[in-house]
C-alpha cells in the first residue's frame, strides 16, 4: 500500500482544514468509533516555551474523533516538571470526554522493552486504543512526530537515552502497536536554535507563521515529508532510515503519495520565507557573539550526554569540549563558570566542588 500524507493550508478555519486533510487520506473511520479510546499524544518539552502543538490544532483533532467515548491527551514528567503540569497548557480543552493522563502516574502498566531496558509502559498506550502523535514542524534532525515517542518512558531522567535515541524511539514505536495518526502542526515553523527543545522560551524568536497542516496514517512518511520541506534531507536522518529498515514506514519521498497542496509550490515558499528571516535576523542582530554560539554549544553537550555520569566535567574538560567545536576559549574561564553555574541554579546540571576544581554532571 502507497504511504499517502495530506498537506493543507488553513487561514482561520482550522477544523475544516483538518477534516480536508482527513477526507485526503481516505478518512479514519475505523480509529472514530465508539468502541475504541483515543491517546493523543501532544509533544511538549518545555511548558514555558511554545515549541508544541497549539490549543487550536489538538482541539481539531478532539473534534474529529466525534465517536469516541474518552480522549486522554498524555505526556510524562521530565526535568521541567510534571506532565500534569506541561498538560496544563490544553486546560480549556479538558471535558469529561477530554481528561489530561500523566503517563508517569499510571500504576497500571505492561512491561516493554526499550533498548536494553525493561520499562513500564502506561496501559492506555496499547491497542485496541487509537494512539495519535502530534508535534510542531521544525528543522530538527532527531525528528517530530517520532521523537514525540520518547515521552513514552514514565521517569523523568530520559537523557539516558540520548545516545541510543533511534532505537529507543523505534522500541517504543513497536511496543504499543505503531502510530495510527500523524498530525504535524505547521502553525508556525520552527528553525535553527528555536527548533531545538532545549532552547527555551525564547523559541518564539526562531519560528516564522506557515499555517499548514500535514497529516497521514504512516507515522514515518509524515516525519519524511516534514522534513524536507523544512530543507532538511531525510536520507540524511538516522530516525528515518532505522523507520524503513525496520519497516516501520516509508522514508522516501519519491515514493509517498503527497496530496493536497502543492507540495512543489510549498518548498518554494518555504525556502523564500526561510532566506528573508535570515536576513532580517542578521540585519537585526549582526554576527552572533561569542555567547551566543557558546550557549548553543553548551545546550548540544548536554543533550548528547556530555556530562552524563559516570562522567564528572571540569571547567577544563568543558573548555577542550568547546574548542573541539571551534569556539576559542582563551580568556572566557569566567564566562565559562557562569555559564555553568546558570545551569546548576537552573536544576539542568549539578556540580560539587573536588580535588581538581568544580566537577558538573547530568544523572
Amino acid at each position: 500500500m502507497v504511504s499517502k500524507v495530506a498537506i493543507v493550508e488553513f487561514n482561520g478555519d482550522l477544523q475544516r482544514s483538518l477534516k480536508q486533510a482527513l477526507k485526503l487520506i481516505g478518512n479514519i473511520d475505523d480509529l472514530n468509533t465508539k468502541k475504541r479510546t483515543v491517546v493523543i499524544k501532544v509533544g511538549v518539552f518545555n511548558h514555558k516555551a511554545e515549541t508544541h502543538s497549539t490549543v487550536n490544532v489538538v482541539n481539531a483533532i478532539i473534534n474529529s474523533f466525534n465517536q469516541t467515548p474518552q480522549i486522554f491527551l498524555a505526556e510524562s514528567d521530565n526535568y521541567k516538571g510534571t506532565g500534569t503540569e506541561r498538560l496544563q497548557i490544553w486546560k480549556k480543552l479538558f471535558t469529561e470526554r477530554v481528561v489530561p493522563f500523566n503517563l508517569s502516574d499510571d500504576p497500571n502498566t505492561r512491561k516493554v522493552k526499550v533498548t536494553d531496558e525493561e520499562i513500564g509502559f502506561s496501559h492506555i498506550l496499547f491497542k485496541p486504543n487509537v494512539f495519535v502523535s502530534t508535534h510542531v514542524l521544525r528543522t530538527f534532525e532527531k525528528g517530530s512526530i517520532l521523537k514525540n515517542l520518547l515521552g513514552l518512558i514514565p521517569d523523568a531522567k530520559k537523557a539516558r537515552f540520548h545516545k541510543k535515541l533511534e532505537t529507543a524511539l523505534l522500541d517504543a514505536y513497536e511496543a504499543i502497536g505503531g502510530i495510527d495518526l500523524a498530525v504535524l502542526d505547521g502553525t508556525y515553523t520552527y528553525r535553527g536554535a528555536g527548533a531545538n527543545p532545549h532552547v527555551g522560551p525564547d523559541s518564539t524568536r526562531y519560528r516564522i507563521e506557515t499555517n499548514i497542516l500535514l497529516v497521514g496514517r504512516d507515522a514515518v512518511a509524515v516525519e519524511a515529508v516534514g522534513a524536507t520541506l523544512v530543507g532538511l534531507d531525510p536520507e540524511k536522518m538516522p530516525l528515518i532510515q532505522e523507520a524503513m529498515n525496520r519497516h516501520l514506514g516509508e522514508g522516501d519521498v519519491e515514493k509517498i503519495e503527497i496530496v493536497g497542496t502543492s507540495f512543489e509550490s510549498l518548498k518554494e515558499k518555504f525556502a523564500s520565507v526561510s532566506k528573508t528571516q535570515k536576513e532580517s535576523r542578521t540585519r537585526r542582530r549582526g554576527p552572533q557573539t561569542w555567547g551566543g554560539h557558546a550557549y548553543h554549544a553548551l545546550e548540544s553537550l548536554i543533550q548528547e550526554g556530555f556530562f552524563r555520569l559516570p562522567n564528572k566535567r571540569t571547567r577544563e574538560d568543558v573548555a577542550k569540549a568547546l574548542e573541539g567545536r571551534a569556539i576559542s576559549t582563551k580568556g572566557k574561564e569566567g564566562r565559562i563558570a557562569n555559564s555553568l553555574s546558570r545551569r546548576v541554579k537552573k536544576g539542568v546540571l549539578k556540580a560539587a566542588k573536588s580535588p581538581y576544581g568544580w566537577v558538573y554532571w547530568t544523572e
